[in-house]
């Protein structure tokens, strides 16, 4: 006979019952949720708190990748862009003077072929001469040197302002220019006649706007009075008519000036931020650009940013006061005679920054 168990004590059940502690039984190591051995089956999925953590971890690498190329796109552009750029020695030792200054001289040579108007011109003069500066304080102004003016030239006696680009080159122009004005030049930059065409081409065409009607074939401006959207072809020809103006020199400068003021509002568009826009711009101005040793992209920015100021409401533009258009009293045919006293205190007023704003004079 067996000893009956202790009074409160279970019976144990040797069954294949719920209660079993046989391996394979429902309670024992190989039952439900544990795999032979009795270990934990592993989850398919990570717990919940996993998966979070997984999922903030891919949006912070997303947001370290983005900013990683919003900011090496520009620096490349910039290290590429300068790279692209020409450089020649232009500057003087001249001592500087306030603010900052830029001389754009317009390169109207057709060894580019780009104008084939004139086969037998060859190498380079400048048509167009604008001084842009940036006071320390006060008005930024865009004034257009008128290319005949007289001047004396070391060695050569009287002779026109743009032919001391012929006889000095980039350094001769920015040392006659000083000479006349008395503002140190900071920065060169050069543009040829097909840069004019890609630059508005860059930024798909402007809009101008001209009162008279015009039939000029040696500078190709066909126009209706009114105002149109033009190419870069129509744009060129648009800045470099001359003859059929009866203001000569002046109105071209007018027109180049409001060829500027057209890209540069193209410019502030939107679209320029898209990559293929910019790099599309980058080439159409480095491809055409020579500038003084040393300025590089950043300068043109800086450049540009004044050229936007010059030519808007709290800017001015023009040219130096005129005595006479039609001088000859130096023997060097027709130029363009400055008025002494007016241009010396525009002069002084550009450095000042006290010339009179656009909405001010327009008020």
């Amino acid at each position: 006979m067996g000893t009956p168990p202790a009074s409160g004590a279970r019976p144990v059940r040797v069954g294949g019952s719920a209660g079993s502690s046989r391996p394979g039984g429902p309670g024992g190591p190989g039952g439900p949720g544990r795999p032979p051995g009795g270990a934990p089956r592993p989850s398919a999925r990570p717990p919940s708190r996993s998966r979070a953590v997984y999922r903030r971890r891919r949006i912070v690498v997303g947001i370290l990748v983005v900013l990683v190329l919003l900011l090496a796109w520009p620096i490349g552009l910039v290290v590429w862009a300068n790279g692209k750029i020409q450089h020649v020695d232009a500057l003087t030792d001249r001592a500087p003077t306030p603010g900052t200054t830029y001389l754009l001289a317009g390169s109207d040579s057709r060894d580019d072929g780009s104008v084939g108007d004139q086969p037998d011109v060859t190498g380079a003069r400048t048509d167009t001469i604008m001084l842009l500066t940036a006071p320390a304080s006060g008005t930024p102004s865009l004034i257009s040197l008128p290319r005949d003016v007289p001047i004396d030239y070391p060695g050569q006696g009287k002779v026109k302002l743009n032919a001391a680009y012929v006889y000095g080159g980039p350094e001769g122009l920015v040392s006659a220019v000083e000479g006349l004005t008395g503002i140190t030049v900071d920065h060169y930059v050069e543009i040829g006649m097909l840069g004019v065409e890609n630059v508005v081409d860059a930024v798909g065409g402007i809009n101008l706007c001209w009162d008279t009607e015009v039939h000029d074939p040696e500078s190709g401006m066909e126009w209706t009075p009114g105002c149109h959207d033009v190419d870069g072809a129509q744009a060129l020809a648009f800045a470099r008519m001359r003859k059929a103006d009866p203001t000569g020199d002046i109105g071209r400068q007018l027109r180049q000036r409001m060829v500027i003021q057209a890209v540069m509002s193209e410019v502030k568009g939107t679209d320029v931020l898209v990559p293929g826009t910019q790099v599309k711009l980058v080439n159409a101005v480095t491809g055409s650009l020579v500038t003084s040793t040393g300025t590089g992209i950043i300068d043109l920015g800086k450049m540009a940013l004044t050229f936007r100021d010059a030519t808007g409401p709290n800017g001015y533009q023009g040219t130096p006061p005129i005595a006479d258009y039609d001088y000859r009293g130096d023997g060097i045919g027709s130029t363009i005679l400055l008025d002494p006293d007016g241009s010396a205190l525009m002069w002084q007023q550009i450095l000042d920054g006290t010339l009179p704003k656009a909405k001010d004079a327009e008020g």
